[in-house]
């Protein structure tokens, strides 16, 4: 059953049906954050691996993001959300688990876009000097 929810807008009296959220998932070498988000990027939900008992260099192994991730699926279902885009970003050791987790699940998903930052040589050095 979908929600209607108010949009944000100059227009009082208008409702749109609450379809899809986006996943937010960033995975670095010491943690897994996954947020939720709707779809005008407002934070619905959040969590990490160290809020579900994860400690020290445990929370960026595979098994704490599809812990973490199969936790926080039963969150959602519970909203009643079954449609998501998911973003992922970061290196670390939990990206595939933690998609295999999502695919496996209740929820549908949209699109699964990698959001990573990739390293351009950066800006121009300066000039040598000349003696």
């Amino acid at each position: 059953m979908t929600k209607l929810i108010q949009k944000k807008s100059l227009h009082k009296n208008r409702y749109q049906i609450q379809k899809r959220v986006i996943i937010y998932i960033q995975i670095s070498l010491n943690n897994i954050i996954i947020t939720v988000t709707d779809i005008w990027g407002q934070a619905i939900l959040w969590t990490s691996s160290g809020a579900y008992g994860f400690k020290g260099p445990k929370r960026g192994t595979p098994y704490a993001a599809q812990a973490t991730v199969r936790n926080f699926i039963r969150l959602l279902v519970y909203r009643g959300i079954r449609q998501a885009e998911v973003m992922i970003k970061g290196p670390g050791p939990g990206r595939d688990a933690a998609l295999r987790t999502f695919y496996r699940s209740q929820i549908s998903l949209n699109f699964v876009c990698d959001i990573t930052p990739t390293a351009h040589n950066g800006c121009r050095p300066p000039k040598k000097k000349r003696v």
